[in-house]
């Protein structure tokens, strides 16, 4: 969820306020936990809340997004529906249900979890159509699916030109991410560089444009995105990170790079709207391998693959680096 942590936030705050109007103490405990990061803490809060007002959806709602920052999908995606069934008028419901089937749909190779995931995006997108989220995740779907599940670009750019009606920048990136995912780095480029040019982009914005010069390896106009994020949030946690891959890219201050990289380990709990630590173990075994700690990258790769066992990046490293050394 590479967008989104600062709306989720801000949601997350609107119905804290309401269930404490409410008295609702389990759910301010369960929010209290959800924020600092201990989400099978909050998980067990909600489940005591829900055992007081078994008919609330809005707890079953918070109790599969701690499932899925657990990436417990099949809990994720049950409570989900929960939510839904008490409240099928809520798009960011139905949002969170087709992400929670869509990495079901990934992992499992099925047709038909990824026909449900295009419905919940669809009907999310329908019941708010100013939900930008909805729209940038049904985007995605449109563009990278196969036709007999739903998948199309044209319904793609119809998608994008709604974003970009709603909000220029978003609009913006996601047709940079349309272009990748097509194969066209230049248009990419052209769409990023488009929103650095401007005075207007968000942290979130910024990141996304980081992440991809990244996976490029592209070390100064990774800086560039940076910079955006320093001008307005000097001392954004994830900046560590991000500066870690930098000199990790450049091969200089190697040192320098791997206390970047162990801070933003220490420092953050492994959450949505953050660069997994998956990635950051996966860069920090490219400063070993530079190094030429061999071992201690390999350490890494594989710590990586714990984290995530679906990280390509991760399981891309490992595989060179024992190329290398066979």
């Amino acid at each position: 969820m590479r967008r989104f942590a600062l709306a989720a936030a801000a949601l997350l705050f609107l119905a804290t306020s309401a269930f404490a109007a409410q008295g609702g103490s389990p759910f301010e405990t369960a929010h209290q936990l959800f924020e600092v990061g201990h989400f099978a803490q909050a998980a067990e809060a909600l489940q005591a809340a829900i055992r007081a007002e078994p008919s609330n959806a809005g707890l079953y709602y918070w109790l599969g997004r701690c499932y899925f920052e657990l990436r417990n999908f099949d809990q994720a995606s049950a409570q989900e529906e929960k939510a839904v069934k008490l409240d099928g008028q809520n798009s960011d419901y139905h949002l969170w249900l087709g992400r929670a089937y869509g990495h079901l749909a990934d992992s499992r190779h099925s047709l038909w979890l990824g026909i449900k995931t295009r419905k919940e995006f669809e009907e999310a997108v329908e019941l708010n159509p100013k939900n930008i989220p909805a729209r940038r995740d049904l985007t995605q779907f449109y563009t990278t699916a196969p036709w007999i599940v739903g998948g199309s670009r044209k319904k793609a750019q119809e998608q994008i030109a709604a974003i970009a009606a709603l909000d220029p920048i978003q609009g913006a990136l996601a047709q940079a991410e349309y272009d990748h995912q097509t194969g066209n780095l230049a248009a990419t480029e052209a769409e990023y560089q488009k929103v650095l040019a401007g005075p207007t982009a968000t942290v979130l914005e910024y990141y996304e444009i980081a992440d991809f010069y990244a996976a490029q390896n592209n070390a100064a106009m990774l800086q560039k995105a940076v910079d955006g994020v320093l001008r307005i949030a000097p001392s954004d946690p994830r900046l560590s990170y991000y500066r870690g891959v930098i000199l990790t890219i450049e091969g200089q201050n190697l040192s320098e790079a791997e206390t970047y990289l162990k801070s933003y380990l220490a420092s953050t709990v492994d959450r949505s709207g953050y660069p997994q630590h998956s990635d950051a173990r996966t860069w920090l075994g490219h400063v070993y391998e530079k190094l030429g700690r061999r071992l201690e990258a390999a350490e890494q790769y594989r710590a990586a693959l714990e984290i995530n066992p679906d990280s390509s990046f991760a399981k891309q490293s490992l595989k060179r680096l024992e190329k290398q050394v066979n």
